[in-house]
């Protein structure tokens, strides 16, 4: 197992100064694994300790994976980033949009332009987030809902908060990308995923739903208790009937979603396999927001997360799978890197520039929390200094 002291020291100091109570890091680069390393525990105040397999639900970081998905059928010629969601997906097509409150009633028209498969990959649909978004947690609580209590039903439930195409706002628009992949292929999205991309990749520990032999290794997730101090919580449920949002349903380890960033990283192939042609990772590798860019998003639950800043006044752009910085970040990440997270605090970028990609998992709330954040800088800045 290749060990880069640096970065195991870096991460080890965090675990005990109880800034996360244990994580798995993996760096790789074009030609294989430089780093890996588990620190921790499993579960505060458990007996197991954190190990290169440990499981953790990747939530967020489900979105490249099933972005990837969309790609293929691209790729295939089966849709286009340009074709008009609202008419492939009726119940997206009928959403109205949210146009304010009347007091306490909800005010809604009906939208005006039309959303493409693009907008909804890169997040410029005109849909929200209750995390995110004060009108959007409003309105689920009037309702007496939440999101996955509800499965594909209750994305009946996030409207249109703008018309298409306005501004980029980070939302629930994968888990309809999901959708839409099912409807396009005509097979449940497990499948799909298992033999296009997870197969594949080797991506073994990865899957939409926790197996009997991911189970045992799954890693509890953690939210600080009264005395500060991080604590077992509840991380996230299984959406009901079946439903597999790619919004932030997966769960895997760091190992498996290192050979997804090293598969991007190599324009596509892997140990020998082809999983993608070269240009179809250049087209998931590019902007495809014009003159958009990402903004920082405040908080409606800080339960669950930080403002949504990062790399504060560096440009960010978006892709189809991916977020984008425009700009070196100094000692860190170089301009064209491509990134994001989970909301348990798992990270991953993949630097072309560099030839590096890394993931980070811990699994704590709130996401970007000041001391997952400081692990996850920390791990940066020492992957730079030892391997740039």
């Amino acid at each position: 197992m290749p060990v880069i002291a640096a970065i195991s020291e870096a991460l080890e100091a965090h675990v005990q100064a109880g800034d996360t109570v244990g994580c798995v890091a993996v760096v790789a680069d074009h030609h294989g694994t430089l780093h890996q390393s588990a620190h921790g525990l499993r579960a505060a105040g458990g007996a197991q300790p954190m190990t290169l397999d440990s499981v953790f639900q990747i939530a967020s970081m489900t979105k490249a994976i099933g972005c990837a998905a969309l790609m293929r059928l691209v790729e295939q010629g089966r849709c286009s980033l340009d074709d008009d969601a609202g008419a492939l997906l009726p119940d997206l097509g009928a959403l109205p949009v949210l146009d304010g409150f009347d007091g306490d009633t909800p005010r809604f028209r009906p939208r005006r332009r039309p959303v493409t498969l693009g907008q909804l990959a890169s997040h410029t649909a005109g849909l929200g987030y209750e995390m995110w978004n004060a009108d959007q947690l409003r309105l689920l609580a009037q309702r007496g809902v939440k999101r996955r209590d509800a499965g594909r039903a209750g994305l009946a439930n996030f409207p249109f908060l703008r018309e298409p195409g306005e501004r980029w706002e980070y939302s629930v628009a994968i888990d309809w990308i999901g959708i839409a992949i099912e409807e396009i292929a005509g097979e449940p999205i497990r499948e799909f995923l298992a033999r296009e991309i997870l197969g594949p990749l080797g991506m073994t520990s990865t899957d939409v739903t926790l197996t009997e032999a991911m189970r045992p290794r799954l890693v509890s997730n953690h939210r600080p208790g009264e005395d500060g101090r991080l604590a077992p919580a509840p991380g996230i449920g299984e959406y009901p009937d079946g439903f597999f949002a790619m919004g932030g349903c997966m769960s895997g380890t760091a190992p498996d979603y290192a050979r997804f960033a090293r598969m991007i990283l190599r324009d596509g192939e892997l140990d020998g396999v082809r999983v993608f042609a070269p240009e179809t990772v250049r087209a998931m590798s590019a902007s495809i927001i014009g003159d958009l860019r990402v903004r920082n998003l405040p908080s409606a639950l800080p339960m669950l997360t930080a403002p949504l800043e990062i790399f504060p006044g560096v440009e960010k752009t978006h892709t189809p799978l991916f977020m984008r910085v425009e700009q070196d970040v100094p000692g860190m990440r170089r301009a064209g890197t491509l990134f994001w997270a989970g909301l348990f605090n798992t990270h991953y970028w993949i630097d072309p520039a560099s030839g590096l990609a890394a993931v980070l998992m811990m699994q704590q709330s709130p996401f970007l929390s000041p001391p997952a954040r400081a692990a996850f800088e920390s791990f940066e800045r020492a992957v730079y200094r030892e391997l740039s």
